[in-house]
């Protein structure tokens, strides 16, 4: 079975009455658990990006306020999966390369504050770097000024 292209289905919906297009949000939103919450945000978060942002913080401050008190760092290494899952689905609702970045330097920031001995294990030591090499990666996709700002902010994670 082929998909229908964006554009047609774009022309589909505009041709909907307005409660069909209600139930197909709807239905679409049973569906799975994501589009639930991407359809939340447009909803009702994406008017405010920076009080967005700032819940996505404090969702990471919990994050690794439990993480501190595990000593297995194999469990470590699953939450901070399970973490970054959470950070890239968020970057996708942003879809500001800014704020992804932002987010990305937050996360490694936490990570260097925390106690956990991530250095240890050579598995969280490349999740590390490859978020550094992401973050570098965002950066040089923004505007310079803005590149300036996150250079800085990176120094500062820097291994």
């Amino acid at each position: 079975m082929k998909s229908a292209s964006l554009h047609e289905l774009k022309k589909e919906l505009q041709l909907l009455p307005a409660t069909e297009l209600v139930d197909l949000c709807v239905t679409l939103a049973k569906y799975k658990k994501d589009n639930k919450d991407f359809l939340n945000y447009l909803l009702f978060q994406s008017h405010d990006a920076a009080e967005f942002v700032v819940e996505i913080k404090e969702e990471m401050d919990a994050y690794f306020q439990e993480l501190r008190s595990q000593p297995n760092l194999y469990y470590v290494k699953k939450s901070l999966r399970k973490l970054l899952r959470l950070l890239t689905r968020y970057c996708k609702y942003l879809n500001y390369k800014g704020l992804a970045a932002e987010l990305h330097i937050y996360f490694c920031a936490k990570l260097k504050q925390s106690n956990i001995p991530f250095r240890k294990s050579q598995l969280l030591v490349n999740m590390y770097e490859q978020q550094l090499k992401k973050i570098n990666t965002l950066i040089s996709s923004l505007h310079e000024d803005l590149q300036n700002d996150y250079l800085r902010d990176l120094e500062t994670i820097q291994l």
